[in-house]
């Protein structure tokens, strides 16, 4: 966490790039309370026309990795991704950007306009079923193993017009499936940055400066300008609408000082 950010990271075959927000190149953490949801970006970038992914990956106080986020491209042909994330606890987090070259969203370009031409149908539709079973493999079994599977076995079933074929390959279920369990393909991992997770009173709030020693007990008393005397005061400050008490520092003055109980 308290790690200073390479300022020349290797680039991997998929360049992470910008990673935002970031504090100082990462020599101080974003900052955020729980359960206050904000985007991270990065500009990622592939070679030539292969289809690139994305996904951020919060890490907890503990050191745990959650679940992680799927990025989109925030505007087409901008090579800029984001994805929307939410820290459920207090402490010290970090989080990092992870790319990768995706194979089936590629083959799905290039099939959207083959099969439709009659390009070199049958081994388009073969590609597919490769690429499906791949990814198929990568699926835990309570998670959606046989829906993918299935949609490989269509691509290959020659008693289907290849139209139909294809369709199975882009059913929703499938897709569903694909979203949480991509295949993933020259992966590259950003360096992590870290991202310090407050109470909910840190984003907003109504200070009060306060100086005990104007403070005064009720009626006549001997002491004056004490915590405890000063104390009597807090409810009426609550009722103004404060939510914060700051104490300015505090120290004797000449020989009148006197302490309190």
């Amino acid at each position: 966490m308290d790690a200073i950010t390479d300022p020349h990271p290797e680039t991997g075959r998929i360049p992470v790039m910008d990673v935002r927000p970031v504090v100082d190149r990462g020599r101080r953490p974003a900052k955020a309370v729980v359960g206050e949801t904000f985007q991270v970006t990065a500009t990622l970038f592939g070679e030539g026309h292969n289809a690139v992914g994305g996904n951020v990956v919060l890490v907890d106080p503990d050191g745990r990795p959650g679940p992680w986020a799927p990025m989109r491209e925030l505007a087409p042909g901008s090579d800029l991704w984001g994805a929307r994330v939410t820290p459920s606890a207090m402490g010290r987090w970090s989080y990092l950007v992870e790319a990768w070259s995706d194979p089936v969203t590629g083959w799905r370009r290039s099939a959207e306009i083959k099969i439709p031409a009659g390009i070199d149908v049958g081994l388009v539709l073969e590609e597919g079923a490769l690429l499906y079973e791949r990814a198929a493999a990568g699926v835990p079994e309570a998670a959606g193993r046989d829906t993918v599977g299935a949609a490989a076995d269509a691509l290959r079933d020659d008693s289907l017009p290849p139209a139909e074929r294809f369709a199975a390959a882009l059913a929703s279920e499938v897709d569903a499936v694909l979203a949480v369990h991509p295949l993933r393909e020259l992966l590259t991992s950003s360096e992590p940055l870290p991202l310090l997770v407050e109470r909910e009173r840190a984003l907003y709030g109504a200070w009060y400066e306060f100086f005990p020693r104007s403070e005064g007990g009720p009626g006549e008393v001997a002491v004056h300008g004490t915590f405890r005397t000063a104390a009597e005061r807090l409810p009426a400050i609550a009722e103004m609408g404060f939510d914060v008490v700051y104490l300015p520092p505090i120290h004797p003055i000449g020989s009148t000082w006197r302490k309190g109980p």
